[in-house]
């Protein structure tokens, strides 16, 4: 009999939000017929909603080494060569709110893409709870997620995508998943990681944690963090900042007063307004003063 993986930080800061009345939140009907994924608990009313005016979007499928992975993405209707930013979502899959993201992206001048790199064990957009989630998410090996973003950089590049300005933001789980891969490219020109785990749980299929390869990021990164996020500790922000300082590292921090885990996730209780807002607007300068955004 296996045994039952260890939370990551992620889920615990997820699982461990304040609580909060039902006031205010979709029927869980209504909120798998907008798109979002059930596991990711209750979904507020009043989500931001992103039109595609200006803009081409879709579903699309990437060659990758053993087979097609899912994407979706946005990009502004009729320029070319817009600079190419991937978006790497949190453990629920690609629903809803992932794409109202990539769509932002779009609507500030990029083709963002969200590929969808669990696909092969599952569509995790039609899982119901989060213990179902875990194994699969947490089986993914680091090599095969990072084969998975290299592949999608060349597929933006073959729509016409500027790889040249490439950027990278991710959420939760996805934050993780930037801090590798800012350690894995060489072609990326600045990342933003939105509350990304820092240490992970021992993982044969993941062999080092961020805060391990801090030696090794290759691009600027943007890390903006809760203070109240139960999974991820204030103490380990500040260490992993101080690693990348040792090792001459170009990164910023902004930690957020009393903002929880997912404070940007505005489908869920754990959304902060004012904190989201701020985060969204640090990460454009970020991405203007690194070239990825005009």
């Amino acid at each position: 009999m296996s045994a039952e993986p260890l939370p990551t930080s992620d889920v615990i800061g997820l699982t461990k939000v304040a609580p909060f009345s039902r006031r205010g939140f979709m029927t869980a009907s209504a909120a798998v017929t907008a798109g979002y994924t059930l596991a990711a608990g209750p979904v507020r009313a009043d989500v931001i909603k992103t039109d595609t005016k200006g803009l081409a979007t879709g579903d699309a499928r990437i060659k990758v080494a053993d087979g097609e992975m899912p994407c979706y993405f946005a990009r502004p209707a009729g320029v070319s060569n817009p600079p190419a930013v991937l978006v790497a979502m949190e453990i629920f899959g690609l629903h809803e709110y992932i794409k109202d993201v990539t769509r932002r992206l779009a609507k500030l001048g990029a083709f963002a893409v969200a590929p969808d790199y669990y696909f092969r064990k599952a569509d995790l957009t039609k899982i119901t709870d989060i213990p179902q989630l875990l194994p699969i998410v947490n089986s993914k090996p680091d090599a095969e997620l990072l084969s998975d973003l290299d592949s999608t950089v060349a597929w933006a590049k073959s729509e016409g995508g500027d790889t040249s300005r490439l950027g990278i933001i991710g959420f939760c789980r996805g934050g993780r998943t930037v801090w590798e891969y800012a350690a894995h490219s060489s072609a990326l020109k600045a990342c933003a990681a939105f509350y990304g785990p820092l240490v992970d749980p021992p993982n044969p299929v993941w062999p080092k944690s961020p805060t391990q390869l801090a030696g090794e990021m290759k691009a600027p990164v943007l890390g903006l963090y809760g203070e109240a996020d139960t999974g991820i500790p204030v103490a380990t922000v500040k260490a992993f900042k101080a690693a990348l300082a040792a090792n001459k590292k170009t990164a910023e921090f902004k930690i957020y007063p009393a903002a929880p885990h997912g404070f940007h996730a505005d489908y869920r209780p754990s959304y902060r307004k004012d904190a989201a807002e701020d985060a969204w607007s640090h990460m454009q300068t970020w991405f203007r003063k690194y070239g990825v955004l005009s």
